[in-house]
């Protein structure tokens, strides 16, 4: 497919008419490529469902281990990192390369910040079965680095949340719920204070369950066309996104992306 670049502002919208010349095109310029562009379109699934349903269902598990609602702290998490490694990890980090296709800016930031998180989680969980690497129960220093941890995965979450309050209110509160739920583990990891560990584990544990609502909201309105579970999605003069309402988005060639949407 061939645009003509040059016929688009710097906001992806056409100059405004003027003399045609080469450093300066006019509207001429702009209808000739609008009328001359090929588009060929390349639908793909949005990678959020796959994204949201693998962090939704890796965070559940071990946070709900760290709130204390099950298991231990040795034996349990050498049961449940492999799943969370794979669908957590390698799922989630796929899902962001998707979302990088689908030129969505906030899914891929997300999805493969988290996704990394989940495959490093992993590892470390096997070096620690391994007695290759000191776990959290038992040293201090590694207490404190894995709180590190969550210092940095608040930091790029609580960024998550501004974006996506420009997007879709639920995905806004995944966000919200896991930039808290991160600062609260920072904290509770790096100050030794137990009660904040717990109570940010449970606060992950709402953040995955509204993530699941999430995808499967996605994932429902891909299937049926139609809006099933509203996510309160952002547009231009306000919230569009009833039950029953058709869920689609159209092609944004007046932003200068012929063929194709951004986002999901």
């Amino acid at each position: 497919m061939t645009t003509h670049a040059a016929a688009l502002g710097h906001n992806g919208s056409p100059e405004k008419s003027g003399p045609r010349t080469h450093d300066h095109p006019g509207t001429d310029d702009y209808a000739f490529w609008r009328e001359h562009t090929t588009i060929t379109l390349q639908p793909v699934a949005a990678p959020s469902i796959l994204g949201l349903f693998g962090f939704a269902v890796s965070t559940f598990m071990v946070a709900a281990n760290l709130a204390g609602w099950f298991g231990n702290e040795t034996t349990t998490p050498l049961v449940l990192f492999p799943f969370a490694f794979a669908f957590g990890g390698v799922a989630q980090l796929l899902a962001a390369m998707w979302s990088y296709r689908a030129r969505d800016a906030l899914a891929t930031g997300i999805h493969g910040a988290w996704g990394s998180f989940w495959i490093g989680y992993g590892l470390y969980t096997l070096l620690v079965s391994l007695h290759i690497a000191p776990g959290t129960s038992g040293s201090t220093d590694a207490r404190v680095a894995f709180g590190f941890w969550f210092i940095g995965l608040a930091a790029v979450t609580w960024t998550g949340f501004v974006a996506a309050l420009a997007e879709n209110i639920a995905l806004a509160l995944v966000l919200l719920t896991l930039a808290a739920g991160s600062t609260l583990l920072a904290i509770g990891m790096t100050v030794a204070a137990p009660v904040l560990v717990t109570v940010g584990a449970i606060v992950l544990v709402a953040s995955a369950v509204i993530a699941w609502y999430t995808a499967s909201a996605l994932m429902l309105a891909a299937t049926t066309g139609r809006v099933v579970l509203p996510v309160g999605h952002r547009e231009a003069g306000g919230i569009r996104d009833r039950v029953g309402a058709r869920s689609s988005r159209p092609i944004q060639y007046a932003q200068g992306f012929p063929g194709v949407k951004v986002g999901q």
